[in-house]
């Protein structure tokens, strides 16, 4: 089995070969050119990282959802946080919506600490936009960090915010919140409903008042039960296990396919 996560660039070469591969989408499909690549490819079997993602494309050719995972312990469970403010990690850019997770920490009177990249094509929208939001004594700016400070920045939270306002094909920050025992709150766009389990890792809201409440209810979540929800669901070994399932199927389907152990 060859197994391609380089979007359709491949198709083009590997398509006699199709029943041999798979391909994982990692990108939002609701782009206008994309429903004709792969009307024009239909035989390719895909992948998605979500339900949801496929919404825009239903039609294509799609055998299975493997949601990410990460290695268990990458992102230790923090048991005794700060709970002294509410996290934001993520880009600068319209669609993460930062405007709005700074407006929901200045209404429920909590500190934001922003852990985000700026983009070259975002610095415009950082300047003009959001810059001017944060002279505000509840909102630091704290920049871009790295991988080995994820661990602190997000265990040490009282929630992180997830504002989106685009359809976001996975996001990876929830379950990075939730290996550290973090609850998240986030926006019902794209694949939020699947990811957050309401009462359990967070909540799912429909508006900034829903926002407001379950800034008030994050601290009722039980931080172990989400981060033992987080070792059920999200683990890199659970999606191992779970490609390992979707090869051997696809090679049975296919008896001139093999697959080695």
């Amino acid at each position: 089995m060859l197994h391609f996560h380089t979007d359709y660039f491949h198709f083009p070469v590997f398509s006699r070969l199709a029943r041999k591969t798979l391909t994982t989408l990692h990108g939002r499909l609701d782009l206008p050119d994309l429903p004709a690549v792969f009307r024009a490819f239909p035989e390719m079997p895909l992948v998605s990282i979500a339900r949801h993602q496929r919404q825009p494309v239903r039609f294509a050719n799609w055998v299975d959802t493997v949601h990410h995972g990460l290695p268990a312990d990458s992102l230790p469970y923090c048991e005794r946080p700060s709970w002294d403010y509410l996290a934001f990690l993520g880009r600068i850019c319209p669609e993460k919506r930062v405007d709005r997770a700074i407006a929901i920490a200045k209404r429920v009177g909590m500190k934001l600490r922003i852990a985000a990249k700026i983009d070259k094509a975002d610095r415009a929208y950082y300047e003009h936009q959001i810059r001017p939001l944060l002279d505000d004594p509840l909102i630091e700016f704290v920049g871009e960090i790295s991988d080995a400070e994820k661990p602190a920045f997000l265990g040490n939270a009282f929630a992180l915010l997830f504002p989106i306002d685009w359809p976001e094909p996975f996001g990876l920050v929830m379950i990075e919140a939730m290996a550290c025992g973090t609850p998240v709150i986030a926006y019902r766009r794209g694949s939020v409903p699947e990811i957050v389990d309401p009462g359990v890792t967070g909540w799912v809201v429909d508006g900034d008042e829903e926002a407001y409440a379950a800034c008030r209810r994050a601290s009722m979540l039980d931080r172990l039960r989400v981060r033992r929800r987080f070792e059920e669901r999200f683990t890199a070994e659970r999606m191992m296990r779970d490609y390992l399932a979707l090869y051997l199927r696809q090679a049975n389907a296919d008896p001139g396919a093999t697959v080695a152990a």
